[in-house]
């Protein structure tokens, strides 16, 4: 084993899923702030409109992101099955096909979302003056889809062994380029919205040549070679099995959040921009909170293959543990400190009132959501990906579009819409919970205690 990898199977589990979280916290975090300058570049000179234009795309572009990011999580519980297991053999393959799968994938994305993007906003009712900025944006951001692909699936991969550093040292420098190219293009090329989506296509491939490059420098069995770049049926079906439900999830789940993006487009521009501002609060506490989903699945697969029976339980206690905290002292800050925060995207004080809406209401609820997400990456550690997929579509997918047709349709204001959300959660954790200690109890009834 490199010393860059750990081995999750031994050792205080409170200390070493925090310390293999942070770096993917970081990561993560660095990704969001990075994304919020090009939002905030865009706010401060590009004008509120173009504001408009970039938030009216978020939600479109969080649904074939989170399809990709789904697809990784299945990679990763894989992958760490497979290395817990010491199964070298089964630990390649895995890699090679899911670089293959991943590729596709993005290329796939990439074309639909050139196709039908355009179509998909104006079934949003997207505002007429700011569908063409979208358009736009869309069309040049999805450019990046295959290298985004790539990127999860290193970082996927990395993970899964331990190794939470490199990832974030090459998101680190993308990073940095990006937020170079976003001032250089729109302030003194005035790109606008065309320069913000540039800048993030050509970052999202310096972050994938890197991963790729580090892959196939490694000699450890994850390590990538050409020789060996071909697609396993049995592995492929693997990755599918798992990864498929996970990324059609994350994709279905922002569908349902078209519909809650309609209703935000029922009311004013004003309310779209100030929705568009403060929805980047949601990727930044989302993400921070999914570094410890991925430490719960990473830890539990390992130990799953290793087969032992304690350890895959105090995995999950403490992952929730941590991501629950975290969400919801990040929640209770933005609710004292969002106008500050929303300052970062807008000078605009009637787009800042609007945002706090939306700020107020998310601020308590976040931290409700780690008991969904994290109990489905224990699922999801334990093998199962279509249950838990179909569990939360009923959840937080079917009944966030009735509430969208039934209460807010009554009441009509934007707290009635944002409402659904920390309820939609406690229906899903319930559900989610109740099922996973009946797989839990199914597959650890052979394993030593």
């Amino acid at each position: 084993m490199s010393k860059r990898n750990q081995d999750m199977t031994t050792g205080p589990l409170g200390r070493q899923i925090l310390f293999f979280s942070i770096p993917l916290m970081l990561s993560n975090i660095l990704q969001v702030l990075f994304n919020m300058a090009d939002v905030a570049v865009v706010g401060r000179f590009a004008g509120s409109m173009a504001l408009g234009s970039v938030g009216s795309t978020t939600i479109l572009v969080t649904m074939f992101t989170g399809f990709l990011i789904g697809v990784a999580g299945g990679i990763n519980v894989l992958v760490a099955l497979y290395y817990g297991a010491r199964n070298e053999k089964s630990v390649e393959e895995t890699v090679h096909s899911s670089a293959l799968l991943s590729l596709a994938c993005g290329v796939l994305i990439l074309l639909i979302g050139l196709l039908f993007s355009k179509s998909i906003l104006r079934i949003l009712n997207t505002k007429e003056e700011l569908i063409d900025g979208a358009v736009l944006y869309i069309s040049i951001y999805f450019l990046g889809m295959p290298a985004l692909a790539i990127y999860n699936f290193g970082n996927a991969v990395f993970s899964a062994v331990g190794d939470t550093g490199r990832p974030l040292r090459y998101l680190t420098i993308a990073g940095i380029l990006n937020l170079v190219m976003n001032l250089f293009f729109v302030i003194v090329c005035n790109l606008g919205v065309a320069g913000v989506a540039a800048a993030s296509a050509i970052s999202q491939y310096g972050s994938a040549l890197m991963i790729v490059a580090a892959l196939f420098r490694s000699r450890e069995c994850y390590g990538l070679r050409l020789s060996a770049l071909r697609l396993n049926p049995e592995k492929a079906k693997d990755i599918i099995r798992i990864g498929l439900p996970a990324g059609l999830q994350n994709a279905i789940f922002q569908m349902a959040n078209l519909f809650i993006q309609a209703g935000v487009n029922t009311f004013s521009a004003v309310m779209v921009a100030g929705n568009s501002a403060a929805a980047n609060a949601d990727a930044m506490i989302y993400d921070v909170m999914a570094a410890f989903y991925t430490a719960c699945g990473s830890f539990m697969g390992q130990n799953y293959g290793a087969r032992k029976k304690d350890r895959i339980r105090k995995s999950y206690f403490i992952s929730l543990g941590y991501s629950f905290g975290i969400g919801t002292a990040m929640g209770l800050l933005l609710v004292l400190f969002g106008r500050p925060f929303l300052s970062l995207f807008t000078s605009d004080p009637e787009v800042i009132r609007c945002g706090m809406y939306r700020l107020t209401i998310m601020g308590f609820s976040y931290g409700i959501s780690a008991f969904t997400d994290c109990t489905i990456a224990a699922s999801r550690a334990m093998g199962k990906g279509a249950v838990p997929t179909v569990i939360v579509l009923m959840g937080s997918c079917v009944f966030r579009i009735i509430w969208v047709y039934t209460i807010f349709a009554y009441f009509k204001t934007i707290p009635s819409l944002y409402l659904l959300y920390v309820c939609s959660w406690s229906i899903t954790a319930i559900a989610e919970i109740i099922y996973f200690v009946k797989v839990y109890k199914e597959k650890t009834q052979e394993l030593p205690a």
